[in-house]
């Protein structure tokens, strides 16, 4: 015998919870608890205040769902529309949102306690082009073993570095100690 076990949870759990979240945000007749709305119809037509009976036998004879649409008010704003059409239509500028949002990265620049002059420029200019494309950058000096012991040298190098960086980019968290390593974070201007 070949059973399906009905109960077993979805693979795609994130979808369920979406749409199970959407569903509740929205009250949809029935559920609609308030004994008067004021009520929308389909037209986008201001009809009154009326009993919520009466509003859902509406809705209904024109094939339509009687969706609150502002609950916190009194009496509720209630519309009358296609709830499946309107889920649709508010799920997909939602995506479309999500699409267009830029997600700002936080690019890092490691160097060590003892750098060269040029390397630290060509740090310098690496920096610069991440700022500019608009990432966030975390920029370190690490240390190791008894370096730590020299910890104002490293501090000078940073403000010098700090300097330097101040023509394209500003500080957003000051220079703090962080184990074996001095950070800083720098974003466009």
């Amino acid at each position: 015998m070949n059973q399906t076990n009905n109960n077993r949870p979805s693979n795609d759990k994130s979808a369920f919870n979406s749409n199970n979240n959407f569903d509740k945000s929205f009250r949809v007749n029935e559920q609609i608890d308030a004994r008067k709305v004021r009520l929308i119809d389909q037209e986008g037509k201001m009809i009154g205040i009326i009993d919520t009976h009466e509003a859902i036998k509406l809705a209904q004879s024109s094939n339509l769902d009687l969706v609150e649409v502002s609950p916190n008010v009194d009496p509720p704003v209630c519309k009358i529309a296609n709830f499946g059409k309107m889920r649709y239509e508010i799920q997909k500028k939602a995506s479309d949102a999500k699409k267009k949002q830029k997600v700002v990265e936080t690019k890092e620049v490691k160097m060590s306690f003892n750098i060269g002059k040029a390397d630290c420029e060509l740090k310098i200019r690496q920096t610069e082009k991440f700022v500019a494309k608009g990432n966030k950058v975390r920029l370190s000096i690490r240390m190791k073993g008894r370096e730590i012991s020299h910890i104002e040298i490293a501090r000078a190098m940073m403000s010098e570095i700090i300097e330097k960086a101040s023509i394209f980019a500003k500080v957003e968290s000051n220079p703090k100690l962080e184990g074996m390593q001095i950070v800083v974070i720098f974003v466009k201007k």
